[in-house]
């Protein structure tokens, strides 16, 4: 049994860390997928707009990206640690795999697992308001679903959700956004 005998179904590659066949596809998916992510929650941010009255609050550590520099990087430190490797490694890694096994891993069972966990994924992001919680439902569906589509790889999900967000930072840093 590789990795650490306590991960259920033998370690890392059971919730998809394992060597991907091609690195720079890989990167090149997790690339396109988080562009992707920026503008599916642009547009569910123009509807839960229209359906709340009021844009997605975005998170204080994005917003203080745009003071120095260095805030600028210690965000980038922080969202590809805990959101692009942690959010992914438990929300697709681990949360669609366990609900996946209620239905012994079919196909509908990994899809009702990315409902279920883009749901929650959404509700996750409640302190961003309601039209907050429709863009990040909106996000953990694309981003399960790039998980699925490439044979759950997680790499795909964790490159895609740590561009999305750099691409904020970004944005936010030079001024492009509030």
């Amino acid at each position: 049994m590789d990795g650490f005998p306590f991960i259920r179904d033998g370690g890392w590659k059971a919730v998809g860390l394992k060597r991907p066949e091609s690195w720079p596809k890989t990167i090149l998916y997790g690339l396109v997928v988080g562009v992707f992510i920026v503008v599916a929650g642009e547009l569910a941010d123009f509807v839960g707009a229209k359906i709340w009255h009021e844009a997605a609050k975005g998170p204080a550590l994005i917003k203080e990206a745009k003071t120095t520099w260095k805030a600028a990087l210690l965000g980038l430190g922080l969202v590809w640690t805990f959101a692009a490797f942690g959010e992914e490694m438990g929300y697709r890694g681990y949360l669609m795999t366990r609900t996946a096994d209620i239905g012994n891993r079919s196909k509908l069972a990994y899809f009702a697992a990315l409902l279920a966990s883009s749901v929650l994924f959404g509700y996750g992001h409640y302190y961003k308001g309601p039209p907050g919680v429709l863009q990040s439902t909106v996000s953990g569906l694309i981003l399960g679903g790039a998980y699925l589509l490439s044979g759950r790889n997680l790499w795909v999900s964790v490159l895609a959700h740590g561009c999305s967000d750099t691409i904020a930072i970004a944005a936010v840093f030079f001024g492009l956004a509030g």
